[in-house]
């Protein structure tokens, strides 16, 4: 049996001589991606995987389970479902064990509540003996001598602090570290500072009641997060005393991309197709691409819509202001509130609005992973933007002098497009690395997945 990180009683590893032999798989971050390959490896044979992270347990976008918000997912995109539904780790295994299966099948639900798909794989973390919270992957190095990445992890006890270092080999490796919220630069002092109701919606719900109290809010950013932050304050507010403004540098706030083959973009089919496309040609598809994946849910357009035209019925008009197509230039802190300078991308106009709180739905930016594979720089292939390569198969490119391999999740998308960071496409992706891992098929896929053709090369099929 090999020796895991957590194996160690004072958490100090030690790699001096008889040190044991490296794990097969060792992953760094434990989110959906890397917990879908978790529960995938599982299902695997004399696959020996360890999975670190440095929070204390699973928790998924805490700061916006908010009352009544759905994943823009069917449930069918949990962590197996797409490549074993046979697994028990699969969403239906876990509703089953919580006895909620009757009431879940009468309920007729396809899309589930995001607070519901956060327990499950919580429910799946706290299972799988491979996942090891509290510890955090500090650097990887490759051994030549034992043909395996040396990886340095902090043990972290339960309040962060530092608790033991140790070491752990491994043959390959695993990085899903996520994403982070993105600030703008214009906002970053604001929102750096604790005393400025300045936020990102990723922190919404610890900061609700104080945007509850403030009596002027302003909402910056056309995504699903925007829209479900908007609506949340919207149906708290009194009628004729909102106090809200929703801005958005895209030209509308349009529905995402819905229909059955425009979702066909999120299937394997349009990742290889994507993946084979030369590099300038996929920068300049991605941006014209925003609405398969930066849009609103139709639904919930029509709920803000439907609680907008309930409070006209009155009589009046609602004290909410909905302007695309504007962007933030500036923002100050003046006299107890905050200004911010917008500028219209399609008039040209400047103008400036007085807010007491503002939430930034202003998306997330891939977390970099440069300062932990620092010294592995020299090894890894990048493209002339300076990003790393990424074959077919989630692997970087690197120099052959590393014998093993690095696999990434939701750190592609120039490479891989819009479906690298999509729940639906999970579980494909994790298979893809087991396969290509243990150089056979523990999970066979299938060789089509949209009835689109997408470019000419394989319109012979």
């Amino acid at each position: 049996m090999n020796h895991h990180p957590a194996d160690d009683a004072d958490g100090t590893g030690d790699l001096g001589a008889g040190a044991p032999a490296p794990v097969d798989l060792l992953g760094v971050g434990i989110g959906p991606f890397n917990l879908s390959l978790a529960a995938l490896a599982d299902g695997v044979p004399g696959l020996d995987a360890v999975f670190l992270e440095q929070r204390t347990a699973f928790r998924w976008h805490p700061g916006l389970l908010i009352d009544g918000a759905t994943l823009q997912v069917p449930f069918l995109a949990d962590l197996v479902s797409l490549v074993d539904p046979t697994s028990r780790w699969s969403f239906l295994n876990y509703i089953r064990s919580q006895e909620r299966l009757f009431p879940f099948y009468f309920a007729e639900r396809f899309h589930i509540p995001r607070a519901e798909y956060d327990a499950y794989c919580r429910w799946v973390s706290e299972r799988l003996t491979s996942c090891r919270f509290g510890h955090r992957a500090d650097t990887v190095h490759w051994d030549e001598s034992r043909q395996a990445f040396e990886v340095a992890y902090t043990r972290l006890g339960a309040d962060g602090a530092p608790a033991g270092r140790g070491t752990v080999l491994a043959r390959h490796l695993a990085l899903g570290v996520g994403t982070a919220p993105h600030v703008p630069e214009v906002l970053r002092p604001l929102a750096d500072d604790p005393d400025v109701p300045v936020l990102h919606s990723a922190d919404y719900l610890a900061h609700r009641e104080r945007l509850l109290a403030a009596e002027h809010v302003t909402v910056v950013g056309a995504g699903q997060s925007g829209a479900e932050v908007l609506l949340d304050l919207l149906r708290a507010r009194p009628r004729g005393r909102e106090g809200l403004a929703w801005l958005a540098r895209t030209p509308a706030f349009a529905p995402m991309e819905y229909s059955k083959l425009g979702l066909e973009h999120f299937t394997p089919d349009y990742t290889r197709y994507f993946h084979g496309l030369p590099q300038d040609a996929r920068d300049r598809l991605l941006p014209g691409q925003w609405q398969l994946y930066k849009g609103v849910s139709a639904d919930t357009l029509g709920d803000i819509h439907d609680e907008l035209y309930r409070r006209v019925l009155p009589g009046g008009w609602p004290d909410v202001v909905l302007t695309p197509g504007v962007a933030v230039t500036g923002a100050a802190r003046r006299e107890g509130r905050i200004d911010l300078a917008l500028r219209h991308t399609e008039e040209g106009s400047a103008a400036s609005l007085r807010t007491d709180a503002v939430v930034l739905a202003t998306g997330y930016a891939e977390r970099p992973v440069d300062a932990l594979l620092e010294p592995l720089g020299a090894y890894v292939a990048r493209d002339t933007a300076g990003r790393p390569l990424v074959d077919r198969d989630q692997r970087l490119a690197l120099d052959e002098k590393v014998g093993g391999k690095v696999f990434v999740q939701n750190a592609e998308r120039h490479t891989h497009g819009v479906g690298a960071p999509d729940l639906g496409l999970a579980a494909w992706r994790s298979a893809v690395i087991l396969n290509a891992l243990t150089g056979r098929s523990p999970y066979p896929l299938p060789g089509r997945t949209a009835f689109t053709t997408f470019g000419l090369a394989d319109a012979h099929r």
